[in-house]
């Protein structure tokens, strides 16, 4: 007969196997969140305008944006980028600013393609968990550069914050008493209002950290309470 000592030992070790086997791997056993989005866009200030587009019309729709700016810099980026995604509902992915960076090395911008890729193999791992959107500025530029999006709608913004709040409503069409435009608009300026101060509050270099990105989601779901009240 074992002793207490044997079978705590074995079931340590037990313990320890399933570690090693889940290590390097991401398992996501929740069901998604149904009012979160992952937000797939350039983190450069000249993509300010849209960014903050996109935060208003997701909080507009009653939808928190998630972004991989939340992730801490200690964690294995990919893993924590693949559980990001897989506990939203949906992703929205702009690919307008797919282009090469002059910065010295001159390097072409594959993040967002990238994982863009990693929500396709998701959702075909998973089905029914996940709806993901592209989005571009320019038409048929998204099936050129990516042939493999053919027979995949591309929503087109045109580049304007207006085209934003317009995409986003036409992706999410299905979703009950949508906001209009204007209402996304009015969250939309509020934030802009606003921006100056958050900067300054969370003493942030860029709109694209992470104590700004969540007083900036703050204020946006204050302005859409505020709408609807």
């Amino acid at each position: 007969m074992r002793s207490h000592h044997a079978i705590a030992a074995s079931k340590t070790e037990s313990r320890i196997s399933r570690r090693k086997r889940d290590r390097g791997r991401t398992v996501i056993s929740k069901r998604p969140n149904s009012r979160a989005a992952f937000l797939n866009i350039p983190y450069d200030e000249r993509f300010g305008d849209l960014y903050l587009a996109y935060i208003s019309a997701l909080v507009a729709h009653g939808i928190t944006p998630r972004a991989t700016l939340e992730i801490p810099g200690s964690a294995r980026r990919l893993d924590r980028i693949v559980e990001l995604i897989g506990t939203c509902r949906y992703s929205f992915h702009d690919l307008s600013r797919v282009e090469v960076d002059p910065v010295e090395p001159v390097t072409p911008r594959m993040n967002m393609p990238f994982e863009l890729g990693l929500t396709v193999a998701w959702d075909l791992l998973m089905p029914n968990r996940h709806v993901w959107f592209v989005l571009e500025s320019i038409n048929r530029r998204a099936l050129k550069s990516l042939s493999d999006l053919a027979g995949t709608d591309v929503y087109i913004h045109n580049g304007t914050p207006e085209g934003v709040f317009r995409e986003v409503g036409n992706a999410l069409v299905r979703k009950k008493n949508p906001p209009t435009v204007q209402d996304v608009g009015d969250i939309y300026r509020a934030l802009q209002s606003a921006l100056p101060g958050i900067m300054e509050k969370t003493g942030a270099r860029s709109i694209f950290e992470a104590r700004a990105f969540q007083k900036i989601l703050f204020v946006a779901s204050d302005a859409a309470r505020k709408k609807t009240a």
